[in-house]
């Protein structure tokens, strides 16, 4: 493990983690839930919202997984917000009878919107964090399908199956975005076995997603299951869309990125996927990102790019554009 990344088992600031904050969402079947992870101490705090995959799990994907990512942002300076979207398997029995299952691909971008709207109230709710949160600085970040919510609202635009209307979330008040093994072009693309469960995604249009992103895929994620163009595929949004953009490719990572989404999770045995010294690698290298962006630490991009993506021990490559 280079010498710069920072110790699995340690983080460089205490952080407090509360949940749940609770908002009833008018015609939502569930209240939204969330878990907020904040630094124990400082003020005018960059906001991350975080948006979880749609995995097989109870837990992982839901306001409870991600810990291994969240606690480290927190430690880095940013308060994370989590919300459980509909598209948990911790809400699976509303799917046959809520319009949108499985993907709620509509909801969850819907989800990120309403806690932006409600800021006030999610600051008000956690102890210790009111009047701590900055308005200027929100930046969203996802997983997976959480990654392709964050691209809608990082402007890329979906034609909905089911009404033919071309749909946009493009929200102002999120100025950058982290996309973790997010989803690329649709289209014919789309040819894997699974494919027909990406239907609202097959018309996704990358061209309107200007707004600035860090793109982190892994050189050993094999979309098979939906595409035949390999890893590659996680390279989309860096390439076909606009604008300010950045790509970090994790040498040997999988599509859990080492288990990002949970300490010791058995998805991340299953798959040969769990390395912690990738976690903290783009924990660092994400959070530096953010903070540079950010204004917080202007040379923070720069040190972390260096310490982690050169020399015979680097953790991947980046490329800007």
């Amino acid at each position: 493990m280079p010498a710069s990344i920072t110790s699995p088992a340690r983080d460089t600031a205490p952080t407090l983690s509360y949940s749940p904050v609770v908002l009833r969402v008018p015609g939502r079947p569930a209240d939204l839930t969330l878990r907020v992870t904040a630094p124990a101490t400082g003020d005018d705090l960059p906001v991350i919202l975080l948006s979880h995959g749609h995995g097989g799990s109870l837990s992982l994907s839901s306001e409870d997984g991600y810990m291994p990512i969240a606690q480290r942002w927190a430690s880095a300076g940013f308060v994370v917000i989590q919300p459980t979207h509909l598209s948990s398997r911790r809400l699976g029995h509303l799917w046959e009878t809520t319009p949108g299952a499985p993907l709620f691909w509509r909801s969850r971008a819907e989800d990120m919107i309403h806690i932006l709207d409600r800021l006030d109230e999610v600051e008000k709710s956690v102890p210790l964090l009111d009047g701590r949160l900055s308005r200027e600085d929100i930046a969203v970040a996802g997983h997976s399908l959480g990654g392709a919510t964050a691209e809608v609202l990082l402007g890329a635009e979906i034609t909905d199956p089911d009404t033919g209307e071309r749909v946009s979330y493009l929200e102002p008040r999120i100025k950058e975005g982290i996309l973790f093994a997010a989803p690329g072009r649709g289209g014919d693309t789309l040819n894997g076995p699974m494919a027909d469960q990406m239907r609202p995604f097959r018309t996704v249009d990358f061209s309107t997603m200007a707004q600035p992103a860090l793109v982190v895929a892994g050189d050993q994620d094999d979309p098979r299951h939906f595409t035949d163009m390999g890893p590659a595929w996680y390279h989309d949004p860096y390439h076909l869309a606009p604008g300010a953009k950045t790509l970090f490719t994790v040498f040997g990572a999988g599509h859990l990125l080492g288990g990002i989404q949970g300490y010791d999770a058995a998805e991340s045995a299953q798959l040969s996927d769990e390395n912690p010294a990738h976690v903290a690698a783009i924990a660092q290298l994400t959070a530096a990102y953010l903070r540079a962006r950010f204004g917080r630490d202007e040379g923070a991009w720069q040190r972390a790019r260096s310490g982690l993506t050169t020399g015979p021990d680097a953790v991947g490559r980046v490329e800007s554009k």
